[in-house]
């Protein structure tokens, strides 16, 4: 290198203004000395002018900025070294003993100084190790009693009802199914809690006064903390970070501290991007971890406590997280006198409002504390409350039975309902009424009857009367055989059918969830179709046997009686016909007698078999129309009723299961 000029006069070194130069130790003449050759070689002359020396110290401030002074970075070494015990300099060599200013003699020029000296007084914080191949595996997370019960009932649940609702309704009940096993598998002796706040609210101060050392970032630019921080207080938690994405070069330990270790042993807190920020990506990576953290220190300040965005957005729907929610006002050294007290009153009133429960008089709920993060004030009540809950090991399972109850508040209108399901004996027999007038079940027991009768007047009825009878029926319908009915009772038949199967579906589906009275009538529509046809044909194979009805044991005797009467006729006939022909001596009081009795005689018998038929021909009427009512009542049943009935019953069943699922109570072991 080249020395400086004979005229030249040496740089000082700058002070704290730029210009007022200092006594410093051989160190600091040697920088002074290199920054005056460097000014020496980047001009020609050597008698430069105050101007040349602001040009130098501009291109000296720019190269500062880039790579820290050598003296800083000496000083840092010293430092270090210091705190291991082994003094040594920058190359390793050891230390010379220092003069008492030599610690003064440290650069502090304006904005170069100050980060020099902040990044050197700032004390090292150590990266949160990741789990290597001989770390302890942690005990996972169990869930016992009433939780366990209500997970997998919530999983019978969303099984059951798969075919039923749509993917969305169900989306956020298998989320929680999935995330509690996830959360199921790992540490259950550590507690994930994350710090959340709006803009300005003062949570990252929150979470290094809390570590002890500072870790998140602070200032006035917005937003300071631009991804998550996690720091963790004891080891074995690497598993549960992985789970809410946060790289290793994020992940910190905090200061070594006995009693605090000792208190929030178990503790992994996160400190998040401002929920109300500006950038997208930031309010999504927001909301993605609070629904992966066991819970959740809200920080709030005087200015926005009652934000509408934080209300209406995050602690209303989280009202039922209350028992894993700390709500903290922050930079109460701003209030004065009593008006902390005053807007702590407010921000509970308004927590009442949103339906968050508080926990005070021992009742479980919400936490609120006041404190100031800046001076320190209220932060170790924070802290014991937090190292109490941390101790308890249950707000895992706290976490997830509020994220089952509230998946259970989203599925509520797709399972509750204010009547009992199911369809009444009433409802039953009044389908199967309607088919069986649609089928003409009464008609077809009425023709049966009729059929009996004119049997009964065939067999019992007099020779004549029958020879008339037949004569006119030649061309009538066989007997017994019931006929197609015509084209317009067919089709009125077919929309009884329709309205029959409309009416028992809409008594079936009344006061059911939407899905589940769109499933039920979607069954019964199904089991419509085919339904008139089918009648049709079970109503000819259950309608009157071929041929003539059966006949009673008396038959024969009024057969026989009405023989005897027509022989009777036929023997005064022959009589009276031999008394006019002179061939038998003549006597018309015997002959004329034997025909009048003959005579009469025959239509009483047909007019006492006809009174004695009657009730056999009721009976047979009656039971040819109760076959076929039964005919038509299974044919209904098989087709309509039997899938309304199993969409009544899977309903019924996941009303059980949700009725398990809505049961509160969580256990954790």
């Amino acid at each position: 290198m080249r020395g400086p000029a004979p005229d030249a006069s040496p740089i000082e070194p700058h002070g704290r203004d730029g210009r007022d130069g200092r006594d410093g130790g051989a160190e600091d003449s040697a920088d002074a000395n290199t920054h005056a050759n460097a000014h020496t070689n980047a001009h020609t002359h050597a008698d430069a002018d105050e101007d040349a020396d602001l040009a130098d110290l501009v291109e000296v401030t720019v190269e500062a900025e880039k790579v820290p002074h050598a003296r800083v970075r000496d000083q840092r070494v010293r430092d270090q070294r210091e705190r291991t015990g082994d003094a040594q300099n920058a190359d390793g060599t050891p230390a010379p003993a220092e003069s008492p200013g030599a610690a003064d003699d440290v650069w502090d020029d304006g904005l170069i100084a100050r980060r020099s000296t902040e990044a050197t007084a700032k004390p090292a914080v150590p990266v949160l190790e990741t789990r290597g191949p001989g770390a302890p595996t942690p005990v996972p997370l169990a869930y016992e009693g009433p939780l366990r019960s209500r997970l997998d009932a919530l999983r019978e649940l969303v099984g059951l009802s798969r075919t039923r609702l749509d993917s969305h309704t169900l989306a956020e009940a298998g989320r929680v199914l999935d995330e509690a096993a996830a959360r199921r598998k790992l540490s259950g002796q550590h507690t994930v809690v994350a710090i959340a706040g709006a803009t300005g609210s003062g949570k990252s101060q929150l979470f290094n006064a809390l570590a002890g050392v500072a870790i998140s970032e602070t200032g006035v630019r917005r937003p300071t903390t631009a991804a998550p921080i996690a720091c963790s207080w004891s080891d074995g938690s690497a598993a549960l970070i992985d789970r809410l994405g946060i790289p290793g070069r994020l992940r910190r330990r905090p200061v070594h501290n006995p009693e605090a270790d000792a208190q929030l042993r178990g503790l992994i807190l996160v400190d998040l991007p401002d929920h109300d920020s500006a950038a997208v990506q930031h309010r999504e990576q927001v909301d993605r971890i609070l629904k992966l953290v066991d819970a959740v220190i809200w920080v709030v300040d005087p200015e926005k406590y009652a934000d509408a965005v934080l209300h209406e957005r995050y602690l209303r729907p989280m009202a039922g997280h209350a028992e894993v929610m700390f709500v903290v006002l922050n930079q109460t050294d701003r209030l004065p006198g009593e008006a902390t007290h005053q807007v702590l009153d407010d921000l509970r009133r308004l927590l009442d409002e949103d339906g968050v429960a508080l926990g005070e008089y021992g009742d479980p709920g919400a936490t609120v504390l006041a404190l100031s993060a800046l001076t320190g004030d209220g932060v170790g009540e924070l802290r014991e409350a937090l190292g109490q809950f941390v101790s308890e090991r249950g707000a895992a399972a706290r976490r997830v039975a509020a994220d089952v109850d509230a998946a259970a508040a989203r599925l509520r209108p797709v399972y509750a309902t204010g009547r009992r399901p199911g369809l009444t004996e009433e409802a039953r027999d009044e389908f199967a009424a309607r088919l069986a007038d649609a089928v003409g079940a009464t008609a077809a027991g009425d023709a049966a009857e009729r059929a009996w009768r004119r049997n009964a007047n065939r067999a019992c009825g007099t020779p004549w009367l029958r020879l008339w009878r037949w004569h006119q029926g030649r061309g009538g319908p066989p007997t017994g055989r019931l006929q197609p009915a015509p084209p317009e009772e067919e089709a009125t038949a077919r929309q009884r059918v329709e309205h029959a199967v409309r009416t028992v579906s809409e008594q079936a589906s009344a006061g059911l969830p939407t899905p589940w009275a769109q499933a039920v009538r979607e069954a019964a529509l199904r089991g419509s179709q085919g339904l008139p046809e089918a009648l049709d044909e079970l109503a000819a194979r259950a309608g009157l046997p071929p041929g003539r009805p059966p006949r009673p044991g008396w038959w024969p005797v009024a057969v026989l009686a009405q023989a005897a009467m027509t022989l009777l006729q036929v023997v005064g006939g022959l009589w009276l016909v031999g008394q006019i022909a002179g061939l038998t001596a003549p006597n018309l009081g015997v002959p004329v007698l034997l025909m009048v009795a003959g005579i009469v005689g025959g239509p009483l018998v047909e007019w006492g078999c006809r009174m004695a038929a009657r009730g056999p021909a009721r009976r047979y009427g009656l039971e040819a129309e109760r076959r076929l009512r039964e005919a038509a009542a299974g044919c209904g049943r098989a087709r309509v009723l039997d899938p309304v009935a199993a969409e009544l019953l899977r309903y019924q069943e996941v009303r059980e299961q949700y009725a398990r699922v809505t049961r509160t109570g969580a256990g954790v072991g």
